[in-house]
């Protein structure tokens, strides 16, 4: 009787906080849709600012748009190749060290609960350092700093939901550690590690603080790492700074084509989850 009210009583948290998360998910639609749907047109989406543009004068935000393609693809990018080897070696080449491994995964979460402001101000101490100015190179770095432990936490969670009979099995025809870890354990993690790569990017291309100090801003699109690049919260941040509400609407335009930029991710990391998971063990 007892176990059963229990069970009752977390069930009805569990609907009620799942109701909870889509009652706010279908708020922030509805408000950035009210207010941005009238100024979401072809000319935001395919024309840079003109000159006026925060203003209210005419324009669109394909710079903010391209500007944070490239950061988070480029941020995105790094955080695999640094993040995945970290991840596969916690669990596989440093298994027996657990202690160290222990003490790596205590400051990786240290990492992932630190502010994003925090992050910009050590990339803008970085900048300062080895005399750099604000770039779309700056900014890839710094959000790059930020995503990783994001990036390998995922991962290395993901990872050791896999059986520990499969290294077994994997030594004893004779791999090798690092053939165990990219033939075997990372085809097993294949869809956590599309699901990590979307956390990461989510995280990289809607951040404002990271970038604030460190990839500039600017009303073209950029042509080459050393080039200053907007990005589309900074450009949201900007808008909704005015007090004109043609341009405020504008910003709620650029909130939804954000929205709408991570939900189409979203649904392709799903379909290439579902794919690959059906050639896993």
């Amino acid at each position: 009787m007892k176990k059963k009210i229990e069970e009752q009583i977390f069930l009805g948290l569990m609907k009620l906080v799942t109701a909870s998360i889509i009652l706010v998910f279908i708020l922030i639609l509805w408000v950035i849709i009210k207010k941005g749907w009238h100024a979401l047109s072809w000319q935001i989406i395919s024309e840079v600012p003109q000159g006026g543009f925060y203003f209210g004068k005419g324009g669109g935000i394909l710079n903010a748009i391209v500007g944070s393609l490239y950061l988070a693809l480029g941020s995105t990018f790094l955080a695999v190749l640094i993040g995945l080897p970290v991840a596969l070696g916690m669990n596989i080449h440093f298994l027996r060290n657990k202690r160290w491994v222990s003490v790596l995964r205590f400051l990786l979460d240290a990492l992932w609960g630190v502010p994003s402001i925090v992050f910009g101000a050590f990339g803008f101490a970085l900048m300062t350092y080895f005399h750099l100015r604000a770039s779309l190179l700056a900014g890839i770095i710094t959000v790059t700093l930020f995503i990783v432990p994001i990036f390998i936490r995922a991962l290395d969670e993901v990872i050791r939901t896999i059986p520990s009979g499969l290294l077994e099995a994997s030594y004893s025809l004779g791999a090798t550690k690092t053939r165990t870890a990219y033939s075997v354990f990372f085809r097993q993690a294949l869809p956590g590690f599309i699901t990590a790569i979307l956390l990461a990017f989510g995280r990289g291309i809607g951040d404002a603080a990271s970038v604030l100090f460190t990839a500039g801003y600017t009303d073209r699109i950029p042509h080459s790492l050393q080039d200053p690049t907007a990005t589309l919260p900074l450009a949201i941040f900007f808008q909704l700074s005015s007090s004109i509400p043609e341009v405020k609407e504008r910003a709620y335009a650029a909130a939804l084509i954000l929205t709408g930029i991570i939900l189409i991710i979203s649904i392709v990391s799903r379909l290439s989850t579902k794919k690959y998971k059906r050639n896993i063990l």
